[in-house]
C-alpha cells in the first residue's frame, strides 16, 4: 500500500528503503517522506514525533535534515539512517543498545545529527536489526550498536558502541 501510493504522487520518490513495520522514502527534492504502523515498543520509528504511530501512505517527515537534501536512506528493524548530500548522518527511531549512535540508548521521535560523525564526509550508510554502519569517502567503516552478536567488526571487542567507532581490520579493496 505504501509504495503503490508512492508511485502515484506527481513528484515519485529516488530513494525508498523497506524496514520490518516501515517504509522510507527521498522524494525528488531530497526530503523524507515515511509511512508503516510501529509498535509501542518501537516509538519514533516513523520519525514524526510523538504520537505518530501509523502511516497508510508516505508522508513527508517534519524534519528539515537542518536544510540539507537526503540522498540515501536505511531502513532498519527499529530505527531508520538519512544521509544528506553533505555526508552528514541522521538517525531516529529506537535507541536501545546505542544503534542511533548518539552516545546512549535513547529512542529519537524526530530526525537527529549524529554528531560523533561530523568531521567525516560519509557516502554510504545501513541500518541492521541492532546496529548501523558508514562508510566514509576515506573507505573507513564505522559501526555502532549492539556488538554481542559479532555484527560490529571490532575483534575481540563484543561490547555495544554507543557511538560510531571505526572497523580497525578493515582495510579499503579487500
Amino acid at each position: 500500500l505504501c509504495f503503490a501510493a508512492l508511485l502515484r504522487e506527481a513528484n515519485p520518490s529516488v530513494r525508498a528503503a523497506a524496514g520490518n513495520r516501515h517504509s522510507v522514502f527521498i522524494d525528488g527534492e531530497g526530503r523524507l517522506s515515511s509511512c508503516g504502523n510501529a509498535p509501542d515498543h518501537v516509538p519514533g520509528l516513523l520519525g514524526h514525533g510523538e504520537g505518530v504511530t501509523r502511516l497508510n501512505t508516505p508522508t513527508r517527515l517534519p524534519s528539515t535534515l537542518g536544510g540539507e537534501r537526503a540522498v540515501s536512506v536505511s531502513a532498519g528493524w527499529a530505527h531508520s539512517l538519512a544521509l544528506t548530500a553533505g555526508g552528514a548522518v541522521w538517525s531516529w527511531g529506537r535507541g536501545g543498545f546505542g544503534r542511533l549512535g548518539h552516545g546512549d540508548g535513547q529512542n529519537r521521535l524526530l530526525p537527529k545529527k549524529v554528531e560523533a560523525l561530523v568531521e567525516r564526509r560519509v557516502v554510504a550508510v545501513s541500518a541492521g536489526r541492532r546496529h548501523s554502519l558508514a562508510r566514509a569517502a576515506d573507505g573507513a567503516v564505522l559501526t555502532w550498536g549492539e556488538g554481542g552478536l559479532c555484527c560490529l567488526g571490532h575483534g575481540e571487542d563484543l561490547s555495544n558502541q554507543l557511538l560510531p567507532k571505526k572497523i580497525e581490520a578493515w582495510a579499503p579493496g579487500l
